[in-house]
């Protein structure tokens, strides 16, 4: 028996991923994914597939925001006689201090997060205008708001608290976490395998690592914003405060520019010079560049030392689980992270890595090392489902 689909929303910087589930068994299962690339760009294009992952519908998208590619994109939906969502999930980067858990978005909810704003002014605006113009396509179903940093509730206060005086704690300036629900996903997936002592690296463009125990997130590098933790594609990820200043000081850059250097132009870009693809970094270094060399190094030698700190945390670790569009598909990454930690019970298989096996660890490893697809939308579309009836 087929059930009521949900439309999950799920935006990039430049890019926006729409799925419409269903559930079967359980499970939800998508029915169209779409995928609007390239918004606010010449060469932009949308593209639908169907369940089996059969292309059938590709075009050139030119879209200036993604209010506009989400309005072609239900659009299409409707003349592929896709059957009308019942309710609508949206992943939201960040609420601010107060929305702490999954929930509909009411009147009051949309209010709270236009008041948390000035927490994240890189991801929650464009989310209210995609609610805003979610609910004008789709007037009459619920909306729901699927937080990141929800997973991350149950940080305990000395992984929460920065070491600054309390009062700015109380108003909400502590470690939020993100990347929640691709781990929300990871630990869904594993279920009643799920051990005691995880460490889960997502990696991608953006990038984060959490320290889960018994399932629950205990500690976790992004803090108050997803600028914080590792270096990541084009963000610097932690730095000294001082070199803030410094910038401030010496070249008088004002908050606008810190804030564009930091997010856009540092991490993997800022030390290669010239992209943050993962995929190209390889090739060049393999050409001999140095520079792309030293970027790969930098990130992969960050997240060693952060499995070793979370495993020091976690007072152990059984499972050590890879995600994230390179988590998935870069064994260079995975070996060079998992280099030197033998101490740790890691041994890696490198033909198991090399193929991208789900298991790639050996035998003899006492900690287990897997490569688990991160689902986000399902995510969602369960979430949605299970908020709808109770």
């Amino acid at each position: 028996m087929q059930t009521t689909p949900i439309l999950t929303i799920n935006s990039g910087s430049s890019s926006l991923k729409v799925g419409l589930f269903i559930e079967r068994e359980g499970e939800e299962h998508v029915l169209f994914d779409v995928l609007a690339d390239g918004i606010g760009k010449r060469d932009g294009k949308l593209e639908v597939r169907n369940e089996a992952g059969k292309l059938v519908r590709s075009e050139a998208l030119v879209s200036k925001t993604q209010e506009q590619a989400l309005e072609q994109v239900a659009l299409w939906l409707g003349e592929l006689q896709a059957d009308k969502p019942a309710a609508i999930g949206h992943r939201v980067v960040h609420g601010g201090p107060h929305p702490t858990t999954h929930q509909r978005i009411t009147p009051e909810v949309f209010d709270e997060l236009q008041r948390s704003v000035h927490f994240a002014p890189l991801h929650i605006p464009s989310a209210l205008r995609l609610i805003k113009e979610a609910q004008r396509i789709y007037p009459r179903v619920p909306h729901f708001a699927c937080f990141d940093t929800a997973f991350h509730r149950t940080l305990p206060e000395a992984a929460a608290r920065f070491a600054l005086p309390s009062d700015l704690f109380l108003e909400g300036v502590r470690r939020y976490g993100f990347h929640g629900l691709s781990y929300e996903s990871i630990v869904r997936r594993l279920s009643k395998n799920l051990p005691g002592h995880v460490v889960i690296a997502h990696l991608g463009n953006g990038a984060s690592l959490a320290a889960v125990e018994n399932g629950l997130s205990v500690d976790t590098t992004m803090g108050l914003t997803p600028t914080g933790g590792i270096p990541m594609g084009t963000r610097s990820g932690d730095l000294d405060p001082g070199v803030l200043l410094h910038l401030m000081r010496t070249k008088q850059m004002t908050v606008d520019a810190l804030e564009g250097l930091l997010n856009h132009d540092s991490g993997l870009v800022g030390l290669s010079g010239n992209t943050s693809d993962m995929r190209e970094l390889q090739a060049s270094a393999d050409g001999g560049s140095a520079a792309a060399s030293l970027a790969i190094e930098v990130f992969c030698r960050s997240i060693q030392k952060t499995i070793a700190a979370f495993a020091a945390v976690l007072l152990g670790l059984d499972l050590l689980v890879f995600t994230g569009g390179i988590g998935e598909h870069s064994a260079r990454v995975r070996s060079s992270a998992c280099a030197g930690l033998d101490f740790l019970g890691i041994r890696l298989d490198q033909d198991r890595n090399e193929r991208n096996a789900a298991t790639i660890s050996t035998e003899a490893s006492k900690c287990r090392v897997v490569v688990i697809p991160s689902e986000e939308d399902s995510q969602i579309a369960l979430h949605c489902r299970s908020l709808m009836y109770s």
